[in-house]
């Protein structure tokens, strides 16, 4: 069953197998949440602070991916920032991984602040070292990004944040 799960989640965008330099234990997120997205209950402090301003890396990939259009939708990926349901099932594994009730639903991929939500968790699962490279490759390449592929992905939204 797991090998099944494994194989289905690298298929499109996020796999549950943890990429180097990334923890399956439980970690997480205040110290990474953007000001205007708050913890869920269960959730942990991550040992190191964050001084990444992660609404502007967020704001930067909205603008890129719709428009700021949280009803936009192109194919499976909708919402603002085009959530895919791989994505969502990648989140509820993680928080699943971490012993956390919470759990996303595919209608949330339309709310931004559960999209933003979303968004911050994947980033803490696998992105641990906060490298907004790394964050902005990944969520147009998955965590196994090629940089050649996701290169003009990269420049869109680094100019958005200008």
């Amino acid at each position: 069953m797991r090998t099944v799960k494994i194989v289905l989640l690298t298929v499109f965008m996020f796999s549950i197998i943890p990429t180097e330099g990334s923890t399956s234990g439980p970690t997480l997120l205040t110290s990474v949440l953007p000001e205007d997205i708050e913890p869920e209950e269960g959730m942990t402090e991550e040992v190191s602070s964050s001084d990444v301003d992660w609404n502007a890396v967020m704001d930067a990939i909205i603008q890129v991916e719709s428009r700021g259009n949280a009803r936009a939708v192109n194919g499976n990926q909708v919402g603002a920032m085009q959530i895919t349901p791989i994505c969502v099932q990648e989140c509820n594994t993680i928080l699943k991984g971490r012993n956390q009730s919470k759990r996303y639903t595919l209608n949330d991929r339309y709310s931004v602040k559960k999209s933003k939500e979303m968004f911050m968790i994947i980033q803490s699962y696998h992105n641990p070292g906060n490298d907004v490279e790394v964050a902005i490759r990944s969520w147009n390449g998955g965590p196994r990004y090629s940089k050649k592929r996701t290169q003009r992905y990269y420049e869109r939204v680094m100019s958005e944040m200008k």
